[in-house]
């Protein structure tokens, strides 16, 4: 398991990727549309990891009504797993409420499940495996 990126919640996709290009000094290498989720993205490589920008495009969207709730910000950390079935049998067992029991079509092409932040300490995480 490693660290994949860090999702940030931001309400101005176009501004926060002028924001990011600079604070990092690179380009936004990708941008997607994620239609399930009502959400926008834009990826920077930061090492080993990235950097996913999250923006709204719809008012019911979950971004947005996290934004309404608690601000721009961080909004998840995303682990990669080889396998995302087995690991959210293991997670499951283990006691942690999964918000996905299957996982989804996420960006970056990747499948893509949540598990609740009160198990993580506040912290809202993803596990997510590449579709290959």
């Amino acid at each position: 398991m490693r660290i994949d990126h860090i999702g940030i919640a931001v309400s101005d996709l176009e501004d926060a990727i002028a924001t990011y290009e600079s604070l990092l000094d690179s380009e936004c290498y990708k941008r997607e549309v994620v239609a399930g989720q009502k959400t926008e993205t834009a990826f920077f490589r930061t090492g080993e990891s990235k950097v996913e920008l999250l923006g709204s495009t719809a008012p019911d969207s979950v971004i947005q009504k996290y934004i309404e709730k608690h601000g721009e910000g961080m909004h998840h950390v995303a682990f990669e797993v080889e396998n995302i079935d087995e690991e959210l049998k293991r997670l499951k067992r283990k006691g942690f409420a999964l918000l996905n029991e299957e996982p989804v079509e996420g960006a970056d092409n990747k499948l893509v499940a949540f598990i609740h932040p009160k198990d993580n300490r506040g912290v809202l995480v993803e596990i997510c495996q590449s579709k290959s």
